[in-house]
């Protein structure tokens, strides 16, 4: 009697996590590009980050460095390249996009990059689901301390 109860709730919880983080989403990039210097908006969902949000809850800060830009984005590279569940979909640039995949339900992540001058803006936001459970703010913040300090 007890175990079924308990098996019960476990399906229910992971039903439950599977529609807040699966939702109605699409397969298809999310990530839009950099047009005028600036990266897309976040829609209003809280699965999202941007340097561009005007969102306090969506913000996040450029990441600033010094020194050359080459050696910015080839640190940054190498940071991406030691993350695992990563793949560079687009590197043009002062410009990268890349698929970040969650390890327990393996959502895909789209998160892109723009160097400009001494700082990168970021952009990161699941393609699917409505939350993420703060994991683009997390991922992006271990990323940021991966990278610095740079560029010297």
């Amino acid at each position: 009697m007890i175990n079924t109860i308990i098996s019960r709730s476990l399906v229910l919880m992971t039903l439950a996590t599977v529609v807040v983080l699966g939702g109605c989403g699409t397969t298809y990039p999310v990530a839009r590009g950099a047009y005028q210097d600036k990266l897309a908006n976040c829609p209003d969902k809280p699965n999202c980050i941007s340097s561009n949000a005007e969102d306090e809850d969506q913000q996040y800060d450029p990441i600033r460095f010094e020194g050359d830009p080459k050696q910015a984005k080839q640190k940054l590279l190498n940071v991406i390249n030691d993350y695992p569940r990563t793949t560079i979909t687009q590197d043009k640039d002062n410009y990268l996009r890349v698929e970040f995949e969650t390890a327990v339900f393996g959502f895909v992540d789209d998160v892109e990059f723009l160097i400009l001058g001494n700082r990168i803006l970021v952009r990161s936001a699941s393609r699917v689901g409505y939350s993420d459970l703060g994991k683009n703010r997390s991922r992006m913040e271990d990323i940021q301390e991966q990278f610095e300090p740079c560029c010297n």
